[in-house]
């Protein structure tokens, strides 16, 4: 196609927009909330899959030894655990680093306190594993295990918060994924009508450009672009509001000092980014383009019988 062709499909693209003002923006607005609701919850779930991962960095479970076994065996003990293929690390605390860190947490500032027990640990028999793993959603099964060794008095495992992190990241992307279809569902509903709408306004000057002989993607073209720049319009809209509303929200993270996640970190906006700018233009021209194509190959074949009829 000529530069010139081009330049007149653009122009008639742009046309079709003004002559529906209307159902254009109808279309427009609707792209603009689906995408920004994929924009917020793309966010929102890489956001909690990195909580996630951070927290089974610093989640563990924690086993504790019968009173008086031998060193051996809780080194054998560590060598079956380790073995697992759900265990990423062993480490073992002994009571006098158990003692160490209990002073160091409890009683910093006040070692006065402790002086009674300066020859005497009263964590005496508190030696243990703490096991980190893989995947925390492995955890009753890594549990379950660990109740039927031989040597382990107690057993201790952030259950509740580990089911929990799971279950909101599944809840979620299930949510996410539900609202956009709906949205995605009304916008191709709305483009279509929109297309509909200028090819009925066109009807007579398409049905002469057929008849003299206008080939198919001339006349197509115009609307082509039309569904291509509302889908453009729609995706680069809820780009700009949701780089500014998550670059706020970071920006008040780091003022507060993190106080709601403590040291859990954010996504950066350059890698949520990064992917959602590509994926949201994709998705919005698409929606534009396919819309309007499979509008007019209705449209153009109603328009075709017509011409027969009359011509």
């Amino acid at each position: 196609m000529k530069f010139n062709s081009w330049c007149y499909n653009i122009v008639q693209g742009i046309k079709n927009i003004s002559r529906n003002r209307m159902f254009s923006l109808a279309s427009i607005t609707t792209m603009t909330a689906c995408l920004f609701l994929f924009g917020i919850f793309y966010s929102l779930s890489i956001n909690i899959n990195s909580i996630v991962d951070q927290t089974e960095q610093s989640m563990c479970i924690t086993v504790f030894f019968e009173n008086d076994l031998p060193e051996i065996t809780k080194m054998d003990i560590g060598r079956k655990i380790s073995a697992r293929s759900e265990v990423l690390r062993v480490d073992y605390i002994s009571a006098d680093e158990a003692w160490d860190n209990w002073k160091e947490k409890h009683f910093k500032g006040y070692e006065s306190l402790v002086e009674g027990f300066k020859d005497e640990n009263p964590l005496a028999n508190s030696s243990s594993y703490q096991i980190y793993l893989k995947d925390i959603s492995k955890q009753s099964d890594v549990v379950n295990y660990l109740k039927t060794i031989d040597g382990i008095r107690t057993v201790n495992s952030p259950s509740t918060a580990a089911e929990h992190l799971a279950q909101i990241s599944v809840i979620v992307t299930w949510i996410s994924l539900i609202i956009i279809g709906i949205l995605l569902f009304v916008a191709i509903f709305l483009i279509s009508n929109t297309i509909s709408m200028g090819v009925t306004i066109r009807k007579e000057e398409i049905a002469i450009m057929k008849y003299i002989g206008a080939t198919d993607i001339f006349v197509r073209a115009p609307f082509l672009v039309e569904g291509v720049i509302i889908g453009t319009l729609g995706s680069l809209i809820p780009l700009v509001i949701v780089y500014y509303v998550y670059d706020s929200v970071l920006a008040y993270m780091v003022e507060k000092n993190n106080l709601v996640l403590g040291n859990i970190q954010l996504v950066s906006i350059g890698e949520v980014f990064t992917v959602l700018i590509p994926v949201v233009i994709i998705i919005g021209v698409g929606i534009g383009f396919l819309g309007s194509y499979f509008t007019l190959r209705k449209q153009l074949v109603l328009i075709e019988r017509e011409n027969n009829k009359k011509y």
